[in-house]
């Protein structure tokens, strides 16, 4: 008797005689337990794991922060001993270099001496003359202070070089040196100043009201040399000034109005009261 079995045949749950489960909708779904998501995230950041076992996304980031650390670590050179920064320094001080010397050139078209191919001025004088411009150097800067005597000698000398004689020379240095930013003005050159900003000392002898709200305080500012207009403007939140008071205008702003000209008082100002000082001064 022979009996014949036939593998790999389907037989449904009904032929079996069994019982299909019922799902229950009310059941919680499976979740993992703290120490297996601890242990996941542990076997996923081990160096030894790499991307194997992720998702397919977290695959593509961690790739993508690979790529990203490389790209940011690659030198042009491909070398840790690159000397990139060492070329930009020199690169940066040949720039500065050209930019000087361009400055320079353009300044030589209205000042031969400024020119970066002209000698020193003090070469050009004979050996007379550059006694005499030395002597009258060192005389100049022990009065003015703030100015060594080789600086003023170069000036002199420059003076003398353009067909100057010593006296004139002297006294048109002299002037210079008075209007040198940061250095008081007399009022009486502060038209003669060629630039936007002085510094002048002087007892103040009139106040009057303001035309503006704008405007703090407007009076008239006088010293030996004559006297000037004076204009505190509100937003510049400068100090106050009081008629007859000795002040000092650092950085006052010029201007020019139906041919006079005249300091007002900005950010930048600084106002100082000399007498104030001096009385508060043990």
């Amino acid at each position: 008797m022979s009996s014949k079995r036939v593998i790999g045949q389907e037989v449904s749950v009904d032929e079996q005689g069994l019982e299909a489960a019922e799902e229950d909708d009310d059941a919680e779904p499976l979740r993992p337990t703290v120490d297996m998501q601890v242990r996941a995230k542990v076997d996923a950041n081990h160096p030894d794991a790499g991307v194997h076992g992720l998702t397919l996304e977290a695959e593509e980031k961690a790739l993508a922060r690979e790529l990203e650390k490389e790209r940011t670590r690659e030198r042009w050179d491909r070398r840790q001993s690159s000397d990139r920064e060492a070329r930009a320094r020199r690169q940066a001080a040949a720039e500065s270099r050209a930019r000087q010397e361009a400055f320079a050139e353009r300044r030589a078209s209205v000042d031969e001496w400024a020119g970066p191919e002209q000698p020193d001025p003090r070469e050009t004088l004979s050996r007379d003359e550059l006694a005499a411009v030395n002597e009258q150097a060192r005389t100049i800067a022990d009065v003015k202070g703030g100015w060594t005597a080789a600086a003023v000698s170069r000036q002199l000398a420059r003076r003398v070089a353009d067909g100057a004689d010593i006296p004139t020379a002297v006294m048109r240095t002299s002037e210079a040196l008075d209007r040198d930013p940061g250095r008081l003005t007399p009022i009486d050159a502060v038209a003669d100043v060629g630039r936007g900003e002085v510094s002048i000392e002087g007892r103040v002898v009139e106040l009057w009201e303001p035309t503006s709200a704008a405007i703090q305080q407007v009076g008239l500012l006088e010293d030996e040399t004559g006297r000037i207009k004076v204009t505190s403007w509100v937003k510049s939140d400068q100090p106050r000034i009081e008629e007859g008071e000795r002040v000092r205008l650092y950085d006052a702003a010029t201007s020019w109005y139906q041919g006079r000209v005249s300091v007002a008082l900005t950010g930048r100002s600084r106002v100082t009261f000399p007498e104030r000082d001096d009385w508060l001064t043990p």
